[in-house]
């Protein structure tokens, strides 16, 4: 019996190093990103895997059949400038609805998850809008693309906001228990969303002033190439001065933005000159409205980008690439 002691002793020893039940972690390791962590796939809810695919597989197809209709539109004798302006911009929207969705989901995300719902509700109203200004013949040649819409968009609105709803948890996994950390990794997910969310604004903005036919001179439209440009340069530094907490790049990032806020002044005042001379006052009406969302967007993200600006160097950064500098 002393010889067999030793061997239990040595046995329950290592059976105390292991973990009880209890004491294991709850979560998979998160998978790190450019863009930060992300969930495991196996992680989700079958449910919210489902979902997922649903919303991938519905926006893909509300892509095709736009663009079915733009091939329609070319081909066709006549074209409404307006409802070839409405189908670039669902394109581009349905773009970003793909990205906002996923990292909604794999990073549970509200802030992404929140623009999502603001991009699907914009588009449901921009389609709702052009269908009613349609002729009986162009509302039956966009007749599927606006139910696919109209229903699709529903179904994402009330199945978005019931994952906002969910406890979240990323910002404990990332941060750990301090509130400071929590509430940094909360600022800086509503940086990079607003940032993004920009972007699509202005990309947007550009596609219904070059082509729904307000008249532009040469210059303007050589500032609006390169105002497409600027735009993309602009989101990549603020998105990476915001992840790596690069106080120089926030400051860059504040002044690429100054000559875009100049512009919307510009052209508020352009379209308010000429208001009226067109057929339709959609257009005008829709750019407005576009220039004073993007202002909007820009007071949102300066706001959560000083706020944030304020908390860097506390060890955030740290976390979120821990994995990825090792």
């Amino acid at each position: 019996m002393d010889e067999i002691s030793p061997l239990l002793n040595s046995r329950n020893r290592e059976g105390s190093d292991l973990p009880s039940p209890n004491l294991r972690p709850r979560h998979q390791d998160l998978i790190p990103t450019p863009c930060g962590p992300i969930k495991q796939w196996s992680e989700l809810s079958l449910l919210v895997k489902f979902y997922y695919c649903f919303t991938i597989v519905s926006l893909m197809a509300v892509f095709t059949l736009t663009l079915v209709n733009i091939y329609s539109e070319s081909q066709a004798s006549y074209t409404h400038e307006e409802d070839f302006t409405i189908s670039l911009i669902q394109l581009v929207g349905i773009v970003f609805c793909v990205y906002y969705v996923t990292r909604g989901i794999l990073q549970e995300n509200r802030q992404e998850l929140v623009v999502f719902v603001l991009s699907i509700l914009v588009l449901v109203v921009r389609s709702v809008v052009n269908f009613t200004v349609l002729s009986l013949e162009e509302r039956m040649s966009i007749l599927a693309r606006f139910i696919c819409i109209l229903c699709l968009g529903l179904i994402h609105v009330v199945c978005a906001l019931l994952l906002i709803q969910r406890p979240n948890m990323m910002a404990f996994r990332v941060g750990g228990a301090l509130e400071s950390l929590q509430e940094q990794y909360f600022l800086l997910n509503l940086c990079f969303s607003m940032v993004t969310f920009d972007l699509q604004a202005q990309l947007c903005l550009c596609i219904l002033i070059m082509t729904s036919g307000i008249s532009l001179s040469y210059s303007h439209s050589i500032i609006l190439g390169i105002g497409v440009i600027w735009a993309g340069i602009t989101a990549v530094t603020g998105a990476f001065a915001v992840l790596k907490e690069v106080k120089p790049l926030v400051w860059i990032f504040v002044l690429q933005n100054l000559p875009e806020l100049a512009y919307f002044i510009y052209l508020l005042y352009m379209i308010i000159n000429q208001w009226g001379e067109g057929n339709s006052y959609s257009v005008e009406a829709a750019a407005i409205t576009g220039s004073l969302v993007s202002v909007l967007i820009k007071a949102v993200l300066f706001w959560s980008l000083f706020r944030l600006y304020r908390s860097f160097g506390q060890g955030l950064r740290e976390r979120m690439f821990a994995s990825q500098q090792q």
